[in-house]
């Protein structure tokens, strides 16, 4: 077995070439085993890029294909690249929403997955472009120390995906606005703003949009500077104007409208 010395020597032989992310994620195994590995790459409004992943072909249609169909767009992770989030090793859970376990994109896609943890580098590329590594486990957390040393590791997964894809956001002509590279908030403020525009109320469709994204209503609230009982109630009228009844049939009715603006934008 090759020594995490030996590792990084491939990593940085592998440099421009396509067996790169593959040394990458086998140099990162070494410092803390884990089950899947994805590399997904994330520039504006566009979809994201699988770069690379390890996901067997049973497994690929969940974590990949209807990822990027939609829910992608309320992903803690991809949310955080919108914000451009400072390079770097993060826990899901350390980044997510405060009810994001409650939420529907956990209940209704996430949980699909079967994970137990996930945690990511984040790397921003000077090109606007975001690289996240995602780190998967079916079977058990990350412990403290598995952290303390995947983040020593930081240096050279960063570094080494700097000098790989100097200029990936050429791979997304076509697919974004390269005025919005960074933001990555149009596609999605899109979505929410042609979800229920007939119905509900500009206001109503910003508690659709925190409530998908799993906040609370304290949260909430918090957000939109009103109390948490206003929250509530305009749930209530959401559901009565939707003609829905729970949070489940709110993250179906999401996905759909995303499926149609998808067909629309020819993305």
């Amino acid at each position: 077995m090759k020594t995490s010395f030996e590792k990084i020597g491939d990593v940085i032989a592998a440099i421009g070439s396509d067996r790169f992310p593959q040394a990458l994620s086998r140099a990162i195994q070494l410092v803390s085993p884990f089950d899947y590995c994805v590399i997904f790459g994330y520039y504006g409004t566009a979809q994201p890029l699988d770069l690379y992943d390890t996901f067997p072909a049973s497994k690929r249609q969940i974590f990949v294909e209807n990822y990027q169909a939609g829910p992608y767009l309320l992903d803690p992770f991809y949310l955080a690249c919108t914000t451009r989030l400072a390079s770097g090793l993060y826990r899901l859970k350390d980044i997510a929403p405060d009810r994001f376990l409650q939420g529907e994109y956990f209940r209704n896609y996430y949980v699909q997955t079967g994970l137990a943890e996930e945690i990511g580098y984040f790397v921003n590329l000077d090109d606007g472009v975001s690289i996240v590594v995602s780190l998967m486990c079916a079977n058990k957390v990350f412990s403290a120390k598995d952290f303390r040393d995947l983040n020593q590791f930081l240096p050279v997964v960063k570094s080494s995906i700097e000098k790989n894809w100097p200029d990936l956001s050429a791979r997304f002509e076509g697919k974004a606005d390269a005025n919005d590279q960074g933001k990555g908030t149009i596609r999605l403020e899109r979505a929410f703003l042609k979800f229920g525009e007939d119905i509900l109320t500009p206001r109503e469709r910003e508690v659709v949009e925190y409530t998908l994204k799993g906040h609370s209503a304290d949260a909430i609230g918090r957000i939109l500077d009103i109390a948490a009982g206003t929250v509530r109630i305009h749930r209530r009228n959401i559901y009565s104007k939707l003609r829905i009844s729970s949070q489940g049939e709110l993250f179906s009715m999401f996905i759909n409208t995303l499926a149609i603006d998808n067909r629309a934008v020819g993305n």
